[in-house]
């Protein structure tokens, strides 16, 4: 059983697919810190067809009733989004992309994500991972986690191993970035296999200007085909800890 585990971030770069198309179970925690300055709930697009933009869904202020506790389950998006800001952001898309060879097909999948009614952050989230899974046609199951299901107290790696025992998981996958937050000895006594997810380069033409790379799902709906995401999907090599660290000492 592979599985792996990430926060809910809202319509992420390609690598977030790619890494729930690599296991059986994918699960989305919701129940961990909300942090301000990361992207649960704002991303990058593209604009005037070459500079990127970044976009946020903006949230209750912590003084807010609803919205004082810090997990990403217990956050709130703001009232003035609803209406006056998602038909904003729709406008935006629509400018920046409305000549893209998939916006037909990719726009009304947009206005799902954007347009969907609930108020707390992670169940508006969850909706979007949905909706851009089936479209993506990733067929792993998703399991929504935002409550505390395992003792809170468990921070880091810890946490990942309760969840991978909760899951009878034999492999954990984690995207590269968390190399050296994982010890591998310390899965393999638990019975799992630890591995990275490395993604290759997958660049697309965008208006025949310059790629402009980790942009939104959004910005890769827009310039691909389906059959030709199927592929994107699969751009990636799974490595060992060890692996990586042969290599560092090979170029030194």
């Amino acid at each position: 059983m592979k599985i792996a585990g990430m926060q809910p971030y809202f319509l992420p770069y390609i690598g977030y697919w790619q890494l729930m198309n690599a296991v059986d179970k994918f699960v989305v925690d919701g129940s961990v810190q909300y942090i301000k300055a990361g992207w649960i709930n704002r991303n990058y697009i593209l604009i005037n067809n070459s500079k990127s933009f970044l976009f946020t869904i903006p949230l209750k202020k912590s003084s807010d009733a609803g919205a004082s506790s810090r997990k990403i389950s217990e956050r709130f998006i703001s009232d003035q989004y609803f209406g006056r800001d998602a038909d904003k952001f729709l406008r935006t898309i629509r400018h920046a992309y409305g000549k893209a060879p998939y916006f037909n097909e990719a726009m009304p999948v947009i206005e799902k994500c954007f347009l969907y009614e609930e108020k707390n952050l992670s169940k508006f989230i969850y909706n979007s991972i949905q909706v851009i899974s089936e479209y993506l046609g990733i067929t792993t199951e998703i399991i929504f986690w935002h409550h505390n299901d395992i003792d809170p107290s468990l921070k880091g790696q810890e946490r990942v191993l309760e969840i991978c025992r909760n899951f009878s998981a034999t492999s954990y996958i984690n995207p590269i970035g968390g190399l050296e937050l994982y010890d591998s000895k310390s899965f393999e006594s638990n019975g799992i296999e630890l591995k990275f997810l490395k993604s290759k380069t997958h660049e697309y033409g965008q208006f025949g200007n310059e790629f402009v790379p980790n942009l939104s799902i959004i910005d890769v709906i827009m310039f691909n085909s389906k059959s030709d995401i199927k592929k994107m999907l699969n751009m990636y090599e799974l490595i060992e800890k060890e692996e990586m660290s042969e290599c560092i000492i090979c170029t030194h």
